[in-house]
């Protein structure tokens, strides 16, 4: 049976998106790999705990026409979350872009903020030095190529050298198709600054979802990037998703993820220290229930001496979902005084919820200090008695001590915005 990722379907696609046909040659490249590239199961390492045997592709297919209907965006996802005003709101429909604003002090600032296709439109040389080039190549996977064959939508972020962006930038990516391919790539020159939150979310649905994104963030020399991507997807949704920081000599990433939706999620999450004095800190929270499946597989590859990473990941399980966090440092023989962290925690909410935590060292300096640490635990049921004993009614106190078991990764959070909309959603999970 056709998937319908076809070569035609490709085609199609390029030309009604009217790319240069530079683009139209990376996607068929892209979709000859796809083709040429075997499901992956659970056979393979990195899948060993996710079986795709029920993601239905043939039913699925990729996105050509996105309806673009702005009265299906819910309104919060274009609210306000940092204190400073966002200086340039993106807001796409199944990849299409419903609203669109930027400053006028950013546009004289030189910075560039758009959709995707425009993106490769207007400023095509700065997208092909870019695009799937220096973080997340075809080569990555099945789902990788796939997406290169059939990206739709997402957000183009060009900051120049030496300017710090005067506001915070902000973009809402809302399913309704039940397929979509965003693409997000952002580009730090040497010695510039900036904030951008990357929000994500659908309705839901009786049918299948697919989300097949890529994230790619660029940080050259003496850069600062804040980013914080908010998933919350519908609970029919699939996410397969590859994402890739890199961070160059003196610069600094600060990657904040939220992992509220989907059926399933596989995310595989990168971050590349590739010059001296470069610094990473990745912040992770999640929370499953019913049925979820999340497999958050990160990497942290020191590839210079002197750098810095910083991993926290915690998650809450209720009902029967299950969580998977296997996350690696690694560091190359000459790269010696690195620095570099990782912990996972896990609060079981229900006996039939599961977490299994997998961290990794592969070190091949002799020069490093490296620690990592999970835990996987239960409600404290004498944390619970105490609030009790003190008037506080038991579904409270539950909220209370989860809000407790977050609150520390909240902390590493800039932005009360943010974390006002993760613990409003924690909250409701907790029921």
């Amino acid at each position: 049976m056709s998937t319908g990722f076809t070569k035609e379907a490709v085609e199609k696609l390029s030309a009604m998106l009217q790319e240069p046909a530079w683009m139209l040659e990376f996607r068929l490249k892209a979709w000859e790999l796809y083709a040429n590239t075997p499901m992956p199961t659970t056979q393979d390492d990195a899948w060993r705990r996710t079986n795709l045997r029920r993601l239905k592709l043939d039913e699925i297919g990729p996105s050509l026409n996105g309806e673009g209907d702005a009265s299906s965006v819910p309104a919060y996802m274009a609210q306000q979350l940092t204190e400073d005003k966002a200086g340039g709101l993106l807001v796409q429909v199944d990849g299409k872009t419903t609203n669109y604003e930027i400053s006028d002090e950013l546009k004289a600032q030189g910075v560039i903020f758009c959709d995707m296709s425009t993106a490769v439109r207007e400023h095509g040389d700065l997208v092909k030095a870019h695009f799937m080039n220096e973080a997340v190549p075809v080569t990555d996977g099945k789902f990788a190529a796939l997406h290169g064959a059939f990206w739709r939508g997402g957000v183009f972020l060009y900051v120049p050298k030496n300017v710090q962006a005067s506001a915070p930038l902000h973009s809402a990516l809302w399913s309704t198709a039940g397929k979509t391919f965003t693409h997000t790539l952002v580009v730090i020159e040497r010695g510039a600054e900036a904030i951008f939150i990357d929000e994500y979310g659908s309705a839901g649905g009786d049918g299948q979802a697919l989300h097949n994104g890529v994230i790619e963030l660029l940080v050259r020399d003496a850069g600062n990037l804040t980013y914080a991507a908010l998933q919350d997807f519908g609970s029919n949704m699939w996410q397969i998703s590859h994402e890739r920081g890199r961070v160059g000599r003196d610069a600094k990433l600060d990657w904040v993820t939220s992992v509220m939706g989907t059926r399933t999620t596989k995310a595989f999450q990168t971050v590349e220290l590739d010059d001296r004095g470069g610094w990473a800190r990745m912040s992770g929270i999640f929370f499953g229930s019913q049925r979820q499946h999340f497999d958050l597989d990160t990497q942290q590859n020191h590839n210079a001496a002197d750098t810095t990473s910083d991993l926290l990941y915690k998650g809450a399980l209720r009902d029967k979902s299950r969580s998977v966090w296997q996350g690696m440092i690694k560091a190359l023989p000459d790269s010696q005084r690195i620095d570099g962290f990782q912990a996972n925690r896990n609060l079981m909410l229900d006996k039939d919820a599961r977490a299994d935590s997998i961290p990794g060292l592969e070190i091949q300096a002799d020069d490093v200090r490296c620690t990592h640490a999970s835990t996987i635990g239960k409600l404290d049921d004498e944390e619970i008695f105490y609030l009790m004993s003190r008037g506080i009614p038991k579904h409270t106190a539950v909220q209370m001590v989860v809000q407790g078991f977050f609150d520390p990764i909240m902390q590493r959070i800039p932005f009360e915005g943010v974390r006002d909309r993760i613990f409003g959603r924690i909250l409701e999970k907790v029921g």
